[in-house]
């Protein structure tokens, strides 16, 4: 499948590696600041906090210097009016929009996206800032944590491509699918004449993006990048690129994701894959790396058990695949840095095919959100060395793990998780629960 998937060609040259969120940031604003036809955003969410009011403000200030620039922000529309979780009263971010499009001279459109007719159901996930020729990818979202406003950082992969073909085709997709679909409005309406969609249309949005896909002159021979985008089970082709990358790989594969939760259908890939005598390296955030961990001195929370489930869903893959830990064959390595937390996804495949997205590849990325990636094949290997150095970074704050047993069980764990473990198991309830989260 991989040989035959039309890419993108693209210049050893046009691929670059930012590596920090604080290079994120710094990139991210120089290229707005310098845009001149055209600035398109997707990302889950533009937090009402310092550093989303700083990409903001540039947006607007980009706007002021060149009316004719053609800015758009799509984040997912659910998340955007509701505040962060354990928040009471409208304090979503939709307020800021509102708030700052009513005193500008010269407004953007800010437009929410509804995949589904309930967050729980499925968000808008698609990663990507498109400014004319240049598309910067990542999983980062814009908030603070993501982009190194003050002591704490999410940590994340993040790309510079430099291809006028690569950023057409993802603002294409943008313009067809979601812009111009009667789903997605402004989140910047005025109250009094706010309009909202309503069920049908959403459904309607959902069929349509289902059937999403991008499109550019394809070629099948050189070094290429292929746009990928997905939602649902069906004819997702980003889901059955990530399968295909671990069935056609030859050696090995290098795998990060942030929660540990495999489907079923990648979890038989991975297994089969090592059946084979073929080596992994799994990249996995440690609990406490987690985006809900909440420790133990601090007041805990029902959200504050997730990081628990994740740890005992990588306690099960590891028992059960210990035999390949014992051969060398599996290496899961632990991310832990201070109070950080870790958030990179992605597959690289023989050092020669390399995904790069914002899907956590769990059941939740596979059949709920919208997802894209960029998939690079590195024909020449002139990239073989840049994604290595990438890999050492990523592992530096990583600790091996040589046996499952190092991981902790039920009976380690503070009373409050403990309890509510407990009844989620009782009531059966996990089976679902790692579908939605």
């Amino acid at each position: 499948m991989l040989k035959k998937l039309g890419g993108i060609p693209i210049q050893p040259e046009s691929l670059r590696w930012l590596l920090t969120p604080c290079a994120l940031k710094e990139t991210l604003l120089s290229h707005i600041a310098n845009a001149m036809h055209s600035i398109y955003i997707a990302a889950l969410y533009l937090e009402d906090d310092e550093a989303g009011g700083e990409i903001l403000a540039a947006l607007m200030a980009a706007k002021a210097r060149n009316p004719q620039l053609d800015v758009k922000v799509l984040v997912d529309f659910h998340r955007a009016r509701r505040g962060l979780i354990g928040e009471k009263g409208d304090s979503g971010n939709y307020l800021m929009y509102r708030k700052v499009m009513q005193e500008a001279e010269h407004g953007i459109d800010i437009l929410g996206v509804p995949v589904k007719a309930r967050e729980f159901m499925g968000v808008l996930h698609l990663k990507g800032f498109i400014i004319d020729d240049t598309v910067i990818f990542s999983g980062a979202s814009i908030n603070n944590i993501y982009l190194h406003q003050h002591e704490k950082y999410r940590f994340d992969r993040y790309h510079l491509i430099e291809s006028a073909a690569l950023a057409d085709s993802m603002r294409d997709m943008i313009q067809v699918y979601l812009v111009n679909d009667v789903a997605v409005n402004s989140l910047s309406q005025c109250q009094d004449t706010e309009r909202l969609p309503i069920k049908s249309e959403i459904t309607s949005l959902k069929q349509r993006l289902s059937r999403a896909s991008y499109r550019f002159d394809k070629v099948t021979t050189g070094n290429r990048v292929t746009p990928l985008v997905g939602l649902g089970r069906k004819k997702n082709s980003l889901n059955k690129t990530v399968i295909a990358l671990i069935e056609e790989s030859e050696e090995s594969l290098f795998i990060c994701t942030p929660y540990f939760n495999p489907p079923y259908i990648l979890s038989r890939a991975l297994s089969k894959h090592l059946h084979k005598g073929k080596k992994i390296d799994i990249v996995v955030g440690d609990k406490t790396a987690n985006d809900f961990y909440i420790p133990p001195e601090e007041r805990f929370s029902t959200i504050g058990a997730l990081p628990y489930m994740y740890e005992q869903s990588l306690r099960k893959f590891a028992k059960r695949q210990q035999w390949a830990i014992d051969k060398g064959l599996l290496n899961i390595h632990l991310w832990k840095h201070d109070r950080n937390s870790f958030h990179l996804k992605g597959i690289s495949a023989d050092g020669k095919q390399h995904l790069i997205t914002g899907s956590n590849l769990n059941p939740r990325a596979f059949a709920l959100d919208l997802e894209n990636g960029l998939l690079f094949q590195d024909e020449m290997g002139v990239w073989k060395t840049q994604f290595e150095q990438e890999q050492t970074h990523i592992l530096e704050f990583t600790e091996r793990l040589y046996h499952y047993s190092q991981i902790q069980t039920l009976q380690n764990y503070p009373p409050p998780v403990k309890k509510i473990m407990k009844r989620i198991k009782r009531l059966k309830a996990d089976f679902l629960l790692r579908r939605i989260l």
